[in-house]
């Protein structure tokens, strides 16, 4: 009889894992919670003191507060999504974000330009009031010139998708309009510079452009009705946003724009209008030419633009919106492996309104609509999208299928097992989105710069009109002799001339571009590729990584293994197996797994349990007959009973077990650990080996991550013989191999690895590594059998296709987004830090080198089509594990 009871260092009660099904009855839970007992807190060096007492204590440090103390953001504390439209530049960023930060409510804001979203935490004490503050901001925006509206929480899958659909189509016909009013502005340019195109030829010997209409080119009157045509034709739109702007006190590009045009325009009209004036500054042609460059800029960069959002449309493209309900009657004997009975019917819903457990057909050719259960037919399905692999995978009753794959072959009646919104591919959508609305770090020196940039330009471009009309012609005559100046050397003209190419060379978009574009590739690529990063923040920790922490089990191993031997000196094999696949029977960990499939594949009949608890990384306890069984490692299994096993029992177990193994045809590429189990009164009574193969692609990731210089470390919980064989296997080094941690010891390992200047990235697969995922500068987590987890909620990277090689892919591809990050970064500082001094007229006096306002503008917009195309470029970025993944 189980007269006495046990103290466990174990999580508190709020985080023990009490097995659904299996509830602690009255008498039991008096065992295991007497109402009176003395708080003590035991702590043997890094193994819990787990011994039978009269009570159960309760002491360890749960691994859920572990994470929680690392990730303090609670799971609802959910940003407030606001659609922005409006934002044409880097200042339009800094402007929406300065409104929202303004409101004492926001805590926080993130603004993404490109999907045109702002992302916005509000300080706890308003959470309650969520949507009256977010209607408030969206207000607030609108009225400074941002049409904002709150994107709902919770959006159903036909709403996100039409969302996405909404705002790429929203882009096409905007760079349908913008490719019309470029056509129209370029058929402007080339009248106006009709004239222009007479001398040229005339000066290589040609005499032709001659007559009635090339001389009515030349009329200013003409060229003053040409430019009319452009300021209020294809530049109206940019003329009245750059002047709202200015009137809502938010200049954006087209404000710099919109005044270097006006003022072109107003002097070249008050000099053609008052001749009197004898100012000579008629230079209509110049605010034509400058939106002709601008708007073609603007086309381009919109098409590319629209070009980086490719990969996010193409993961949306695999989003079904609508699927095909069946109904069955109750009372129909049909046989079971019946795709369509006779008596059923057909109903196209929306996929938002499938529930868990729903019946479904997928006819050929068609995405599935959601996750879920094979109940009928045979087909091959795509899975590349998910898994990567390019052959379709055989489905027949039973087997699994995920949303977004494609059906080929036959039709095929599943039920769903997740509602559209909670499936794989929706999930995946929705973490991209949230990654893209995760800004850099960087970003915030580009934020800094386009906030006042505006401003500073418009100050700039004074300054100089001032410099070169009052000071400038007076100290550098020979300026006046510049075709700038006009055919008379004109000081206002060339004053105008050089204020005007200030205002309209200065490009706050390419800051604006710089950052945001790279993120948005890179994150969008990473995701179609299988690794979801959670944001900018991550990618650039990411590139900076230089230790990589690995687990065992799960990570270097398959994560599916077996049992290859049982092992017992009093009962039967079978007899030590029925307790563990009794005691282990409703968990979730793999060796759990394995030790119940073996029972389950031996016909073998568990016993009745009652209060399973486990303690992540240590083992697992239930009550049999009345006595305690815990199955799990060596020192914490005996250190749950009071009876002492002899050490050469456990030896001799250990040697039979090996020697059992060592007959088997297991190669060295099996991971070999070994489970113990207790009972109460007795002690150790028997041991299972476990083995689990390595991962194809172990060895390959751990070698071209120390090609690299990235210091590769092995943290285990499994026993020293098992971890070593596994690090000699894989290639690393036994001064970087731990074993028998604990989930808090491995918290602490990676803890003191950060105080010592490391950068480093945790990767693993379960609950126990969630506390060190959490920690880590980046977590990365194998997502097993498309399942969610602890680790993955806490990972910060996660590899959906549970390929361990991704790892070095990911580490790859942030370090490539990274680099076009500053590369986009040091060209926008670059070019403005050059090319304002050179339109404020530097080299004049020297070199006789000055611009017009229209190669300004061509200048501005080829720097932002710089950005972005550079940012496109990482689309060509390969996978470094292409062959071995």
């Amino acid at each position: 009889m189980a007269t006495n009871l046990l103290r466990l260092t174990l999580p508190p009660p709020s985080s023990l894992h009490f097995r659904s099904g299996k509830f602690l009855d009255a008498k039991f839970s008096k065992r295991i919670f007497p109402r009176h007992r003395r708080s003590r807190i035991q702590r043997h060096g890094s193994k819990p003191s787990f011994l039978v007492s009269n009570s159960i204590e309760i002491t360890t440090q749960s691994i859920e507060s572990t994470i929680e103390s690392v990730k303090p953001v609670a799971s609802d504390d959910k940003p407030v999504l606001l659609d922005v439209s409006g934002m044409m530049c880097g200042g339009c960023v800094a402007r929406v974000k300065s409104v929202l930060m303004s409101d004492d409510r926001v805590a926080s804001a993130v603004v993404n330009m490109l999907t045109e979203t702002a992302a916005v935490r509000l300080k706890p004490e308003v959470e309650e009031a969520m949507a009256d503050a977010a209607e408030s901001l969206a207000k607030r925006l609108t009225e400074s010139g941002f049409e904002a509206k709150r994107r709902v929480s919770g959006m159903g899958v036909a709403e996100n998708v039409k969302k996405w659909k909404e705002m790429v189509s929203k882009k096409e016909e905007l760079l349908v309009k913008s490719r019309n009013r470029v056509a129209f502005a370029w058929t402007l340019v080339a009248l106006c510079c009709g004239s222009h195109t007479s001398h040229i030829l005339h000066s290589v010997g040609i005499h032709i452009a001659h007559g009635g209409f090339w001389d009515l080119l030349h009329n200013s009157y003409v060229k003053g009705g040409l430019a009319v045509g452009a300021l209020l034709g294809p530049g109206r739109e940019l003329l009245f946003d750059g002047i709202k702007a200015f009137g809502k006190r938010s200049p954006n590009m087209n404000s710099l724009v919109g005044l270097g045009s006006m003022a072109a325009f107003a002097i070249s009209l008050i000099s053609l209008v008052n001749p009197d004036l004898e100012w000579d500054a008629s230079f209509f042609e110049e605010p034509v030419m400058l939106l002709g460059f601008v708007l073609l800029g603007r086309s381009l960069e919109e098409r590319a633009k629209l070009k980086a959002s490719s990969d996010m449309n193409e993961l949306l493209s695999l989003i079904s919106t609508q699927s095909r309900l069946v109904i069955t009657s109750s009372d129909n004997n049909t046989a079971a492996d019946s795709v369509l009975s006779s008596d059923s019917i057909c109903i196209n819903v929306p996929v938002d309104e499938i529930r868990v457990g729903d019946s479904l057909l997928v006819l050929p050719g068609e995405t599935f609509p959601v996750d879920g259960n094979v109940l009928a037919g045979r087909s091959v399905v795509d899975e590349s999208m998910l898994t990567g692999e390019s052959l379709p995978v055989y489905k027949e009753e039973g087997c699994s299928v995920s949303a977004g794959t494609i059906n080929w072959d036959g039709p095929l009646r599943i039920e769903a097992s997740s509602t559209g919104s909670n499936s794989t591919i929706s999930k995946i959508v929705k973490m991209v989105e949230e990654a893209q609305g995760n800004a850099a770090p960087v970003q915030r020196l580009a934020d800094a710069i386009a906030g006042p940039f505006v401003y500073t330009i418009v100050s700039l471009s004074a300054v100089t009109f001032a410099f070169w009309y009052y000071i400038g012609s007076h100290i550098f005559p020979d300026v006046l002799l510049n075709d700038i100046a006009g055919p008379d050397g004109d000081p206002l003209a060339l004053s105008l001339k050089l204020a005007v190419d200030v205002l309209v060379v200065s490009c706050p978009c390419a800051l604006g571009l710089a950052t945001p574009t790279a993120i948005l590739i890179g994150t969008s690529l990473g995701a179609k590729r299988g690794y979801l990063i959670r944001g900018g923040d991550v990618l650039e920790r990411l590139a900076s990584i230089d230790c990589v922490a690995l687990d065992k089990t799960g990570t270097l191993t398959e994560g599916r293994p077996i049992v290859s031997g049982v092992g017992s000196l009093i009962y039967e094999e079978q007899e030590v197996l029925k307790l563990a696949a009794a005691v282990e029977k409703t968990a979730t960990h793999p060796i759990a797994k394995a030790i119940v499939n073996e029972a389950e594949s031996l016909n073998l009949e568990t016993p009745e349990t009652r209060g399973q608890l486990t303690e992540p990384g240590f083992g697992t306890l239930a009550e049999i007959d009345g006595r305690l069984v815990a199955v799990g490692a060596l020192e914490w299994v005996a250190n749950r009973f009071h009876k002492e096993n002899d050490s050469s029992d456990v030896v001799k177990l250990e040697n039979y077990l090996d020697r059992k193994l060592s007959s088997t045809s297991l190669t060295s590429r099996y991971s070999k650990t070994v489970v113990y189990v207790g009972r109460e009164g007795e002690g150790i009574i028997g041991a299972i080996a476990i083995s689990d193969c390595l991962r194809k692609d172990a060895e390959f990731t751990v070698a071209r991550l120390q090609e690299k210089g990235i210091k590769t470390i092995l943290l285990s919980g499994d026993r020293e013989g098992a971890v070593a064989t596994v690090a000699k296997n894989v290639g690393i080094e036994s001064e970087s191999t731990n074993y028998s941690l604990s989930p808090d010891k491995k918290f602490e390992f990676i803890s003191n690895l950060q105080s010592s200047g490391h950068r480093v990235a945790m990767v693993g697969d379960g609950i126990n590594d969630a506390p060190s995922l959490a920690q880590a500068d980046v977590g990365i987590a194998l997502k097993i059998e498309a399942q969610e987890n602890a680790a993955s909620n806490a990972a910060s990277v996660i590899l959906v296709r549970n390929k361990l090689s991704h790892v070095v892919d990911a580490l790859s591809l942030a370090q490539a987004t990274m680099s076009k990050v500053y590369q986009n970064l040091a060209w926008a500082i670059a070019y403005n830090v050059i090319s304002i001094p050179i339109a404020a007229g530097v080299l004049l006096p020297q070199y006789d080198f000055a611009m017009t306002p229209s190669l300004s503008g061509g200048l501005m917009a080829l720097s932002s089509i710089f950005v972005v195309s550079n940012s496109l470029l990482l689309q060509l970025h390969k996978s470094e594990t292409s062959a071995n993944s």
